[in-house]
């Protein structure tokens, strides 16, 4: 009998072993699903702020290429080219320019 008893015993101690292991295995889960969706959360906003400023920069590069040249550029690509203006690939830029002397429609989308 002692055996036997010695036997639960054992099944007994590997149960409470297992369940502080499983305890401690979901709660970094639980962290590691929060940090996660955090880091994500922060990326979002930060691609938003950087097609934000991206699109300032377009419409200063934009009006002072107008005071400098007295016409407002055709098209991004002749601000990328003359006045260092750098579009990432990640972001769409959509320039819309009605003629040399309106401001363009500039609009930077991720």
């Amino acid at each position: 009998m002692r055996e036997g008893n010695s036997v639960f015993n054992k099944i007994k101690n590997f149960i409470k072993d297992t369940k502080g292991v499983l305890f401690t295995v979901l709660i970094l889960a639980v962290i590691i699903v929060f940090f996660f969706t955090a880091v994500s959360g922060a990326s979002g906003k930060a691609d938003s702020s950087a097609a934000a400023t991206l699109e300032k920069a377009i419409k200063r590069a934009a009006i002072q290429c107008y005071a400098i040249e007295g016409f407002y550029p055709p098209d991004v690509n002749y601000l990328e080219e003359n006045y260092g203006i750098i579009v990432d690939p990640k972001f769409i830029v959509e320039y819309r320019a009605f003629s040399g002397n309106n401001l363009p429609m500039i609009k930077v989308m991720q």
